[in-house]
């Protein structure tokens, strides 16, 4: 026989110990007919696709649980998903002292409907659909070109972890870069020498939450790739190709 009472417990360690979400006290809106999946799934990716994998939020972040790993037993075990709603909930409304989650403003509206978008989604194969498939979308523009020895980028307007683009390209010298960050979420905007994870750091902004920052740098000719440094920004798909010819 299955003790829910202790494997709740445990999931309440495991899947709220990092859960990035924000904490606000109040009663839980569990049950409500408006609960929308379409906001949860943009305030999750928002607020805890930094530090979660959750494989139809499109978030691989490590700093915290995989969620879909942490749900997926006890599911398999005969947990109900209403459960996972109340695990979810709790842990956003009312995040461990001394844990790795922030208290943050967060309504008891958007920690129920982040609770339905992880209920919904955690463990679950396959891709979301319909509108839920875009909620959350980056909507990358074309890419950033340099001008006159100046490059600019601005961070999602909507706190998503996210550039405005991908990509950018940009003539071989001595460039000036700006990064564009109004919303309230902290971020930054490094290069780097090459695509992948490692490679020369070549400059960055300091990390903000709004406004804009500079840096100059002397580019030369190859591929670079440009990032947010904030951690679990960049596994979250926080990145894009810097072309310099």
């Amino acid at each position: 026989m299955v003790d829910w009472a202790r494997r709740r417990r445990w999931l309440l360690g495991a899947a709220g110990s990092g859960l990035v979400a924000l904490g606000a006290g109040g009663c839980a809106l569990k049950g409500d007919a408006n609960i929308s999946l379409v906001q949860g799934k943009v305030l999750f990716i928002k607020h805890c696709g930094a530090c979660h994998t959750l494989a139809r939020a499109g978030s691989k972040a490590e700093i915290g649980p995989n969620l879909d790993d942490a749900f997926a037993e006890s599911i398999a075990a005969g947990l109900g998903r209403n459960e996972i709603h109340g695990i979810v909930e709790s842990q956003v409304l009312y995040p461990a002292t001394g844990s790795l989650m922030p208290k943050l403003p967060l309504t008891t509206r958007q920690a129920a409907d982040i609770a339905e978008y992880v209920q919904y989604a955690a463990a679950r194969p396959g891709q979301d659909s319909g509108l839920l498939a875009s909620a959350g979308a980056s909507g990358f523009g074309p890419p950033a070109a340099e001008k006159n020895g100046k490059l600019a980028f601005t961070a999602n307007p909507t706190g998503q972890l996210a550039y405005t683009v991908n990509k950018a390209t940009a003539t071989a010298g001595n460039v000036t870069i700006s990064m564009t960050n109004m919303s309230g979420t902290p971020h930054n905007l490094a290069i780097q020498v090459g695509t992948g994870a490692t490679g020369a750091l070549v400059g960055k902004t300091p990390v903000s939450a709004t406004g804009t920052n500079s840096i100059t740098v002397d580019l030369k000719p190859g591929t670079y790739t440009f990032y947010c440094q904030v951690p679990g920004h960049r596994a979250a798909g926080m990145f894009g190709t810097l072309t310099v010819k």
